[in-house]
């Protein structure tokens, strides 16, 4: 008796956690809001392998069985396929399968230009973001959202849920504004990229504070706190969840001559260096197609932390950060680029903080001001229910 009541209340739970998916409908799924916008108008998409319906029909083929007229396609960082390096530069060409010019946002150019906007009449952006201020995506989107208000281009943001859904991290000063970080928001921002959208034309960020004709798809069945692990991994050294929730505390490292598991197939989810004072667990970066091809420490046998099965149900944490920093004894060397690790924290007082030896307690402190302010600024601009 007992035994087949749990399996019951186990059946409820499941069938209750597959009901709870089944209800959301990103922006891509709402093909009957777009169409109306779309029709009779020659479409530029700013897309890439992420930008698929819930059923797993890519937003380009749907759009084309319903005959829209989509014209040209946009690439960000990792290409139109996703299957580009980090840092990989992009090169224009055609859609192998509907021979659409396809042009790069990543390369030379990270802004559409005038000519690359003629005889467009409107313009879709549908991209999965993580949730942090250093992933590229959302820089890719500020530059569309300017080249749509200086050329008077409409835009729409087809929304999709966070998928790391906290606020955390430091805000950015605008003095380090970079590709890897357009906007004061800390580095776990809380918004869905419809709501950042709306932040950016709303606060006027945009260069000259130019107005984007912005109009953003909401998700349904969806509200800040859900979980929502993502169908298709939206770059290629982020394969799974605990990859994305620990990205933005390992990213740190990419300032340093610490590996983070690019060449192996559980990249940040592992932290290494080719020193066995690091710790026990080891892993050897290698080529690996698919993930990375010229990884960091490149066939050294690297020695630190396994992270694949820790329970990280936070933002971001400074303790493996902090803690190969103290291993290496190597003091203000240990930053391979000061300047990138700057641009990464948004100011340079997180390195300045760590080099002097204070604590993470310590340097959440001087956090909080910024985030506080940062929060009540969010609330004019949530899509959705909040979890706070």
């Amino acid at each position: 008796m007992k035994k087949g009541f749990l399996l019951l209340l186990f059946f409820i739970l499941f069938a209750g956690q597959m009901d709870a998916a089944d209800k959301i409908r990103v922006g891509a799924d709402k093909i009957e809001k777009l169409l109306p916008l779309v029709n009779n108008k020659n479409v530029a998409l700013v897309i890439n392998h992420t930008s698929c319906q819930t059923n797993g029909t890519h937003l380009l083929d749907a759009l084309l069985s319903e005959h829209v007229n989509v014209v040209k396609i946009f690439a960000p960082e990792h290409g139109f396929r996703g299957n580009a390096d980090a840092g990989e530069r992009i090169i224009n060409g055609k859609d192998s399968k509907t021979g659409l010019p396809l042009v790069s946002l990543y390369g030379k150019t990270k802004k559409p230009t005038a000519e690359m906007l003629q005889g467009v009449d409107i313009v879709i952006f549908d991209i999965q973001d993580v949730g942090a201020r250093f992933y590229t995506y959302i820089s890719t989107m500020h530059y569309v959202m300017e080249a749509c208000a200086e050329n008077d281009k409409p835009l729409i943001v087809l929304d999709r849920p966070n998928p790391h859904d906290y606020i955390d991290g430091p805000v950015l000063k605008p003095a380090y504004k970079s590709f890897v970080g357009m906007h004061p928001i800390p580095i776990l921002h809380g918004l869905t990229i419809g709501e950042l959208a709306q932040m950016v034309n709303g606060e006027g960020w945009l260069s000259g504070k130019a107005k984007c004709n912005l109009t953003v798809i909401p998700v349904d069945g969806w509200k800040h706190g859900d979980r929502y692990p993502l169908p298709v991994k939206p770059s290629p050294n982020l394969p799974n969840e605990q990859a994305i929730n620990l990205y933005a505390s390992l990213c740190f490292f990419e300032a340093t001559n610490v590996s983070v598991g690019r060449g192996t197939y559980y990249p940040f989810q592992v932290v290494g260096y080719p020193d066995s004072r690091f710790g026990s667990f080891t892993f050897t970066p290698v080529s690996l197609e698919g993930f990375d091809k010229n990884p960091l420490q490149k066939d050294k046998l690297c020695y630190g932390v396994d992270l694949r099965d820790l329970k990280f149900d936070q933002g971001l944490t400074l303790k493996y950060l902090i803690q190969f920093y103290k291993k290496s004894g190597l003091g203000a060397k240990f930053f391979k680029s000061p300047k990138f690790m700057n641009m990464l924290a948004g100011s340079d007082q997180l390195q300045r903080q760590i080099l002097s030896g204070m604590s993470e307690e310590a340097i959440r402190k001087t956090w909080a001001d910024d985030l506080n302010r940062y929060k009540a600024k969010r609330k004019k601009y949530l899509l959705y229910e909040d979890k706070e």
